[in-house]
């Protein structure tokens, strides 16, 4: 059975069935999204495009399309969704996102492919228009609607959570582990991770802690909640509601509550007790006087990722709490670029987790102890000018 790290990466080879309900929607026609509109015949010979697009008078869906590989994004990708959402932004009136299949929506970005190119252009270039793509989402001008339905990991976090709505299913897989992979949760996690309840947010940025189901509703993440079975017929509904100002009763008539409550109630205090800690060390510290056989498995999870990721993502996200989404973005930039660099532990931690699959990366500095803040401040500085992300 595959980790949820392998997951966040491009796996080729993982098999499932195609199921686009939409697209013979009324008035609906598919479009590969560099292509201008094509009539519906063309659904089936269109179907290997990575990136597919359902376009009415006035309604946009993007459609992520790789199911094999867990609907994973590349910076070919990315270039097609932000092309099609500017477009959108002027010309419909809503915009929906979803993943094509029924295992994943989107389980993240070829870290793979950046790792191995290393600090190029191009690798560069992935986070710089990434991080773009999730500062337009954020600030969307029509209702942007992203249906969660199974894996949703790091790229496909800031292709959803930054939106107006987000729909959780009971299939719904949530979480952010890059600190397993000597990488910190990006794509705007410094932003929204801190404004989760109590300390929630760094509880899940540190551990990488998956949530399934309704308990990404009780989280915060989700807005709203519904039954896989269900979401043709929402899809449906919202194409063919007559006005966006319809959107939010839409919504709220294929909400439900979940079945099961929040998994995490018995433990929310004892995470905000922990959590709350004034340092990385300071966490492990609290966690080493608490007996419960759940500290003790938190203790063994932040022991074996990378000592400097959770420094970085702890800082991270103690700066993102005071900041703008814009700001958070261009402060993770600049860690991106700094996390393709050798020194970082990015490169390590995807040889062990994704590529040798030995799971024993020998991380760099080794212990929290050894990274030093001269270490850490090194992330946090300010790239040259001509290298900061611009944003709008």
């Amino acid at each position: 059975m595959q980790n949820p790290i392998q997951r966040l990466a491009y796996t080729l080879g993982h098999r499932t069935y195609t199921r686009l309900p939409l697209l013979c929607a009324a008035g609906a026609r598919l479009t590969e999204i560099t292509t201008i509109n094509m009539p519906m015949a063309n659904c089936t010979r269109l179907s290997s495009s990575s990136v597919l697009a359902t376009e009415s008078s006035n309604k946009g869906m993007i459609i992520i399309n790789r199911p094999k590989a867990l609907n994973a994004i590349n910076l070919e990708m990315v270039r097609k969704i932000y092309k099609h959402l500017k477009k959108c932004e002027k010309s419909k009136s809503l915009m929906i996102i979803k993943g094509t299949g029924e295992k994943a929506f989107c389980a993240g970005g070829d870290v793979r492919a950046l790792v191995d190119a290393g600090p190029t252009d191009e690798s560069k270039s992935f986070f710089r228009e990434e991080y773009t793509t999730n500062a337009l989402i954020g600030n969307y001008k029509i209702p942007y609607i992203a249906i969660i339905d199974g894996i949703t990991m790091g790229g496909g976090v800031g292709l959803s959570v930054h939106g107006k709505y987000r729909v959780a299913t009971d299939r719904t897989l949530f979480a952010m582990p890059e600190t397993a992979i000597g990488l910190f949760p990006d794509v705007g996690g410094s932003y929204f991770l801190p404004r989760l309840q109590g300390k929630l947010g760094i509880y899940l940025g540190l551990t990488g802690h998956r949530l399934r189901g309704g308990d990404v509703y009780y989280a915060g993440i989700a807005t709203h909640y519904c039954e896989s079975s269900k979401i043709p017929e929402l899809e449906t509904a919202l194409l063919n509601c007559p006005d966006a100002d319809d959107v939010p009763e839409i919504l709220e008539k294929f909400h439900s509550k979940p079945e099961k409550p929040f998994s995490l109630t018995p433990v929310l205090e004892q995470i905000n007790k922990h959590f709350s800690a004034g340092s990385v060390e300071e966490i492990l510290e609290s966690l080493r006087t608490d007996d419960s056989d759940w500290a003790k498995k938190q203790l063994e999870i932040l022991s074996k990722v990378s000592p400097t990721s959770l420094k970085v993502t702890f800082r991270q996200l103690e700066l993102g709490a005071q900041l703008s989404l814009a700001q958070c973005l261009i402060m993770e930039y600049r860690l991106a670029v700094r996390h393709l660099e050798p020194r970082a532990d990015f490169k390590e931690g995807v040889r062990a987790l994704l590529i040798d699959k030995d799971q024993k990366p020998k991380w760099q500095p080794s212990t929290l102890s050894e990274v030093t803040e001269e270490h850490l401040d090194w992330f946090f500085k300010k790239l040259p000018d001509t290298e900061e992300l611009k944003l709008d």
